[in-house]
């Protein structure tokens, strides 16, 4: 493979959500580990405010030490900005590709293949992907319908719940009715519903935005919090249940079942719940253990339901499956899917894998190998109509 000419990988990192520095640390996790005898890496960094910046010294400035001491950032440098939304309308100097990446040649394209490494909204919702399909270029992960079902609660719960599997009760408002109605949505809460509920916005992941509330009393605080992340919002009872997940990744063999990795369990550690803090901000935040402490046939039971939400939202690539084992019952509950997991050292996704036999970097390859595929699966349809 040496001799042959590597593929050139552009990963994809930052974005404009509330998941930015989490983001960060992923995207270094992957870059480390995407195999230099397969692979040339192409880093793109989009800041907070959707300015694109491009260019392969990115590597050299920002990840040569230990991931543990230095990860990616972020800051506005004219030399290697590819595109800055303040700009639109106003008239622009084109740059020649030499003038981004010194190494590319104006005949070949600056990459093969683009691996998203963005979590939360205006990316793992679809949007980029759906950018990406304009351009043909090939991308890591699921597809713009899939993106957007997995990263919007509501419509996921829908259709898990068409499919079959049980969802926690939850309902759905929106900031016009909570504005206009907020005295009978609160009434509406306290006659339905049994404390704690989860008050969360429909379109975060990381646990951005989420609540857990005891009390009728705090329930407007939560949902204003919420509000602040997105415009729709879900309010849902409180399981009393074990957190399982299980990682699953697309067959190499077109069309054959999805794999699913071993169940994992996440047991938070002086939290309420699996909360943004516990997640990135307290080491000792959850114990993450692989395979979860549950029987044989409640993870088989497990596995199976994630592979059906793997397919009923059209996954393609990867994703993994949040669950609930409700104690006392050991009923499985749905809880959310995302299709650009964590991709940090200590990212369920990834140790789940590695766990079940796919270690880290073998893990990228068989991601970026699939969405190639794909790509040229795709570019086998027709675009014409032809009348018979």
């Amino acid at each position: 493979m040496n001799n042959q000419k590597k593929i050139r990988v552009a990963v994809l990192y930052g974005g404009r959500s509330g998941e930015h520095e989490v983001s960060l640390v992923s995207a270094t996790n992957v870059i480390q580990n995407l195999d230099r005898n397969l692979f040339e890496v192409v880093p793109i960094g989009i800041d907070k405010a959707g300015a694109w910046f491009l260019g392969d010294d990115i590597i050299k400035k920002e990840l040569n030490t230990p991931a543990s001491k230095k990860m990616l950032s972020l800051q506005r440098d004219a030399d290697r900005m590819l595109f800055n939304p303040d700009l639109i309308g106003k008239k622009l100097q084109v740059l020649q590709p030499n003038q981004i990446i010194s190494q590319s040649k104006a005949s070949e394209r600056m990459f093969d293949v683009v691996f998203p490494v963005i979590h939360g909204v205006l990316c793992e919702d679809g949007t980029v992907q759906g950018l990406l399909e304009l351009a043909d270029v090939p991308y890591v992960g699921c597809g713009v319908l899939s993106s957007a079902v997995g990263m919007d609660k509501d419509i996921s719960k829908r259709l898990a719940k068409s499919a079959g599997i049980p969802v926690a009760p939850f309902f759905v408002i929106n900031q016009s009715q909570w504005k206009k109605q907020s005295k009978q949505i609160l009434h509406y809460i306290e006659q339905n519903f049994e404390y704690p509920i989860f008050v969360k916005p429909a379109n975060t992941g990381s646990s951005v935005g989420v609540s857990k509330v005891k009390k009728a009393a705090d329930v407007a605080a939560a949902i204003e919090d919420a509000l602040r992340y997105d415009l729709k919002i879900i309010i849902e009872k409180g399981i009393d249940a074990i957190e399982l997940e299980v990682a699953v990744l697309e067959s190499e063999e077109y069309g054959a079942d999805p794999i699913v990795s071993k169940v994992g369990e996440v047991r938070p550690n002086n939290h309420e719940f699996y909360s943004y803090a516990a997640k990135y901000l307290d080491e000792n935040g959850a114990d993450l253990l692989i395979p979860a402490s549950v029987s044989e046939d409640i993870q088989k039971a497990t596995q199976e339901t994630a592979k059906t939400i793997f397919r009923t939202l059209d996954c393609e690539g990867m994703a993994r499956v949040d669950l609930f084992l409700e104690r006392g019952t050991n009923q499985i509950y749905f809880n959310e899917v995302n299709t650009i997991p964590g991709f940090t050292s200590i990212s369920m996704y990834p140790k789940m894998m590695a766990a079940s036999g796919i270690p880290y970097q073998e893990l990228l390859t068989r991601l970026v190998m699939l969405a190639i595929a794909r790509h040229e699966r795709k570019s086998g349809l027709s675009r014409e109509y032809i009348a018979n």
